[in-house]
């Protein structure tokens, strides 16, 4: 039996992104490095072929990444934007905050695997700052727990575009 905490809320384009991701991955890379190993090991001792060593290390990331994006898919969900009660932060909510401490705002936009982008503040649904402001109103003040101590968020706009 799963618990919500093995299940994984994404978007429909997040899904498809990572399928993309890991068909890339399964037809282009993996193919690629393994005739970089075969050549690696045509070329004799392997104990002291460091472009061997090379390959197989790549190839080994590269089954990483692979099982990573499998098991995210394999414990997704699809959120359908219709079910989002949009008075409130949820999936997909741009949201305008005040750090209360530091009297700054700052816009974060919640998403799913796949589909974060730091730099662009788009951050995971299941982050602890995301999972802290779920369910609350424009108005709310929320603390936030983090590394290096709680912090106050006051939620000034919460807004949904599900382009």
């Amino acid at each position: 039996m799963s618990s919500m905490a093995d299940r994984n809320p994404m978007s429909r384009k997040g899904f498809e992104k990572l399928k993309a991701d890991l068909e890339h991955l399964e037809t282009v890379e993996m193919p690629r490095i393994t005739e970089k190993v075969a050549a690696a090991r045509e070329e004799g001792d392997l104990k002291e072929n460091a472009e061997y060593h090379g390959a197989r290390e790549s190839q080994g990331m590269i089954q990483a990444k692979i099982n990573a994006i499998k098991s995210k898919l394999s414990r997704a969900y699809i959120i359908d934007p219709a079910s989002i009660d949009q008075t409130t932060v949820g999936f997909f909510a741009t949201i305008t905050v005040e750090d209360l401490d530091l009297d700054e705002e700052e816009t974060y936009t919640l998403v799913g695997n796949g589909e974060e982008d730091f730099m662009n503040n788009k951050i995971l649904i299941d982050s602890p700052m995301a999972q802290s402001l779920l369910g609350h109103k424009v108005g709310d003040v929320v603390e936030i727990q983090a590394p290096k101590g709680a912090y106050e968020l006051k939620i000034l706009k919460i807004e949904y575009n599900f382009d």
